[in-house]
């Protein structure tokens, strides 16, 4: 009789979000006192997880990518930046408030939520929102009623001051809002202390900071965020190839190396574009219950962002071509990926139920080996006489993979406990091994066990994990 299996696409996403909650992956933020709305902290097995997407990322966009090289900046900087960049000016939410409930709402978010994501929303004039919700007698989603006030543009940025003491808006500084301005202001020093040819890559992951008040959707959508974000700087001319390359890069990234499943993904391409951009492209993955999310994209920012900060700074952003002494403006080809929503995407891709032929029900997360908080889980069969030896095992695995150790319970209820964290490969110590010196090892996905020497653990695992 073979297992029957309900995968996430065919469950809701409560089921995904209580066990990040019960299993120590995701933690609502300050809950002892009562929670901050749109924070979660990260448990045990979420860091796990959240770091190994992020080398992985590191891996294939800096470390294997020709001619890239990384940076961490500073989430702090001056305010000019974002002068330049035009946050100051117009970074802001159209919100509208239920005059009922008097709660406050995105206008763009309510509009694809009616429209089922069919009518885009994005970059559209108030006027044109109001006259659409009005039309379409769009309801308020926490009371039911229809009784908006008008649209009001609200600055998503964090303001914080700088100084002991407060004393006007010179003082103002803030959080940053996403962390590609950092590469545009080092491009002339990255390009200078590495010696770097066009095209060439400047690769970052960090903290970005968004005063968001609309409803989360769990780590959907948080006041504080992480991007991996890899800015391509190049001739004009070769951009519109290289932007194609990198959309399908994305692609290559999420199914490859993550292990999504490549029908749950789609591009979307803007169908309005900022002023500066010649083309833009989300990836979005279609989570159960909640539909097609936005968890990255590919941008053509044309030479936006470096005129914008040479016209600010008065300093020239000028790339000399070494070969011929042509001075000229790169363009940049941005890959931008939110590290949270990656997650919960991997995750829900790999949440799995399985009716085994006796009828117990296991659930499993077939997370890729190399993305799973623990890569083995050291099981004596029973603790008399058996901890010595399963000691010795766990310490020389953990000193290679993330290793945990379970003595508690039956060993069947050991394997389900870490078939739901996603583990992939269960050792056991048995009274056998006094003698032999041999485990078993469990496979997480097939549930086939097989005897493997001590001495040869490593390969074992290694081979597999690759």
């Amino acid at each position: 009789m073979e297992r029957q299996k309900v995968t996430a696409s065919t469950v809701d996403m409560s089921a995904i979000i209580a066990l990040c909650k019960n299993r120590g992956f995701v933690f609502p933020g300050s809950e002892i006192y009562g929670g901050l709305a749109n924070t979660w902290d990260y448990g045990p097995l979420g860091v796990e997880l959240k770091n190994n997407i992020k080398r992985e990322w590191w891996k294939y966009f800096v470390q294997q990518n020709e001619n890239s090289v990384g940076l961490d900046g500073g989430i702090l900087m001056n305010p000019k930046v974002w002068v330049a960049s035009g946050h100051v000016a117009g970074f802001s939410d159209p919100l509208m408030d239920c005059k009922g409930c008097k709660t406050r709402h995105r206008a763009d978010k309510l509009i694809e939520a009616k429209s089922k994501g069919t009518v885009n929303a994005d970059f559209k004039p108030n006027e044109w929102l109001e006259q659409w919700i009005t039309n379409n007698k769009v309801v308020c989603p926490n009371c039911g009623k229809i009784d908006w006030t008008n649209i009001r543009q609200f600055n998503l940025m964090f303001k914080t001051q700088r100084g002991v003491v407060e004393k006007d808006n010179t003082d103002v500084i803030y959080l940053r809002p996403e962390s590609a301005q950092n590469q545009f202001v080092n491009f002339l020093n990255v390009q200078r202390t590495m010696r770097l040819k066009i095209p060439f890559g400047i690769g970052q992951i960090g903290k970005a900071f968004r005063n968001e008040v609309t409803p989360g959707n769990f780590i959907i959508r948080t006041v504080e965020f992480e991007q991996m974000e890899h800015q391509l700087f190049c001739r004009a001319s070769d951009s519109l190839g290289i932007y194609e390359n990198y959309k399908n890069k994305a692609m290559d990234f999420y199914t490859t190396r993550l292990g999504l499943t490549n029908t749950r993904l789609r591009f979307k391409d803007h169908e309005t574009l900022c002023h500066y951009a010649r083309a833009a492209c989300d990836m979005e993955y279609n989570f159960p219950s909640l539909g097609f999310v936005e968890i990255g994209g590919t941008h053509h920012r044309g030479t936006h962002d470096l005129g914008s900060h040479a016209r600010e700074s008065g300093k020239s952003q000028d790339y000399t071509d070494p070969n011929t002494n042509e001075k000229f403006l790169p363009t940049v080809i941005e890959s931008s990926h939110g590290c949270d929503r990656i997650f919960l995407a991997v995750l829900a891709d790999a949440y799995h139920e399985e009716t085994l032929p006796d009828g117990d029900v296991r659930i499993v997360l077939k997370i890729a080996p190399r993305l799973a908080p623990y890569k083995v889980a050291v099981l004596p069969l029973q603790k008399k006489d058996l901890t010595e030896k399963a000691s010795a095992v766990y310490r020389l695995l953990s000193e290679r993979y993330m290793t945990t150790y379970d003595e508690t319970a039956s060993i069947g209820k050991r394997y389900r406990r870490q078939d739901e964290i996603g583990t992939p490969f269960c050792v056991t110590v048995d009274y056998d091994t006094l003698n032999d010196n041999c485990v078993t090892v469990r496979d997480r996905d097939t549930m086939r066990q097989q005897r493997i020497e001590i001495s040869k653990l490593e390969g074992y695992i290694n081979e597999r994990i690759r």
